[in-house]
């Protein structure tokens, strides 16, 4: 294999975690090959929240001035109780926030971090971008990695040193791996949770709900012991996304799908007159099951194979961070690698351990963010009466651990 070849990274998925593994691969000068199974790229979903520990790394790859041509910075995210309205707590943002965290929290439509992050890739000569492609079957040996790939009824062959599973929570790189019975837990597991969602204009019926009992200019999370609602601007403030959070059944495996709308209604049992008037003016209601997939088998492989984000250790969405994640993982993973570039292994075997504990942590972090939000009875009280004794600052400073994470060696590496 020629030496080019040998330094090839391969990433199967072209998602948040795909393109920026591409791009921080590609700033440390490895040529990349990106394969995506679907023939055009589209954006899955409707909001995202990229808080700084994300936002930094994006400012560093060339993407950041991008989204912000679309992307929103909050002012704060404010906490309510679902039945009252009553303000519980206010974390402040905005420019405060990217003073204390060094860089910004921005909401924005997945679409509009999807086009900056294609845009860049495309500005990057090294990363050759292949749609409607198929990873096959994966091989490893003295030659490197070498991924069978499927695009148009023909199968062909890539080449590299190392291949990255960024293909999602359904990632067939897992399962594909788990067939040499190197890493376990081919299946994510559903996890008895439904997201449902709905993206309002800001001049609708709806978007003047929301005004009613909501910041325009915050992330705002309603309380309820049935569910929580976590409303907040996208496309520059003209429209909002909402999504609600309650326990479901199963339903089909996919992004987006459709369930009984009465899971929801009963969910809400007891809300504001007024955030009942916004859940109904907002409807039809798009929902998706959330999966989660095992943290413990290994997210590496000896032999050159590593799964990064939703592929590695999907997690349900309580403390905002998924994209986060996947973003640090694909940066950190390119950064260890181009550290350590004879010792692959030792490489890969550091960049695991080293991102354990902090996801194990985040992963922590919204089970107890999903507990209290969902509180009843004398917890909620005590919760009320916590949140209302700390100061904003106190619990700004709370997620400093958070969003003030930086990785020094992805910094040194920005082009």
């Amino acid at each position: 294999m020629h030496d080019a070849q040998f330094r090839q990274v391969i990433v199967a998925g072209a998602g948040v975690a795909g393109l920026t593994a591409a791009l921080a691969f590609a700033a440390r000068g490895y040529p990349v090959r990106v394969f995506e199974q679907v023939p055009r790229l589209e954006a899955v979903g409707a909001g995202i929240q990229l808080s700084p520990n994300a936002t930094r790394i994006l400012r560093d790859l060339g993407v950041l001035d991008r989204l912000l041509r679309t992307a929103v910075m909050p002012e704060a995210v404010v906490l309510k109780d679902a039945a009252t309205l009553r303000e519980l707590a206010h974390v402040p943002l905005g420019q405060a926030g990217e003073r204390r965290w060094g860089a910004p929290y921005l909401v924005a439509h997945r679409a509009d971090l999807q086009s900056a992050l294609t845009a860049r890739v495309a500005d990057m000569p090294g990363i050759h971008l292949t749609t409607g492609t198929r990873v096959a079957s994966i091989a490893t040996g003295s030659h490197g990695v070498t991924a069978s790939v499927e695009v148009n009824g023909k199968t062909a062959e890539a080449q590299g040193s190392l291949l990255v599973g960024a293909d999602g929570v359904w990632s067939s790189v897992r399962a594909l791996v788990d067939s040499t019975k190197r890493v376990a837990s081919p299946r994510s597991r559903f996890s008895g949770e439904l997201a449902w969602r709905a993206t309002i204009a800001g001049d609708s019926p709806a978007g003047h709900a929301f005004a009613a009992i909501g910041a325009a200019d915050c992330v705002t999370t309603f309380l309820h012991p049935g569910f929580h609602m976590v409303a907040y601007p996208v496309s520059k403030g003209d429209a909002f996304n909402l999504v609600a959070f309650t326990k479901g059944e199963r339903i089909a495996e996919g992004w987006s799908g459709h369930a009984d709308p009465g899971i929801l209604a009963a969910a809400m049992r007891g809300t504001a007159p007024g955030l009942a008037k916004l859940m109904e003016l907002a409807g039809p209601w798009l929902t998706w099951p959330l999966h989660t997939v095992e943290q413990k088998p290994p997210w590496t492989t000896p032999d050159g194979i590593a799964l990064i984000g939703d592929a590695a250790h999907a997690m349900t969405p309580f403390a905002a961070q998924g994209a986060a994640m996947a973003i640090e993982d694909a940066a950190t993973l390119a950064s260890v690698i181009a550290d350590f570039p004879a010792h692959l292994l030792g490489a890969l075997t550091v960049w695991e351990q080293s991102r354990r504990p902090r996801v194990a942590q985040v992963a922590r972090r919204g089970a107890v963010n999903r507990l209290a939000w969902h509180a009843s009875g004398p917890v909620a009280i005590a919760r009320n009466l916590f949140l209302k004794a700390r100061p904003p600052e106190k619990l700004a400073a709370d997620l400093d651990w958070l969003y003030g994470w930086r990785d020094e060696q992805t910094e040194s590496a920005s082009p």
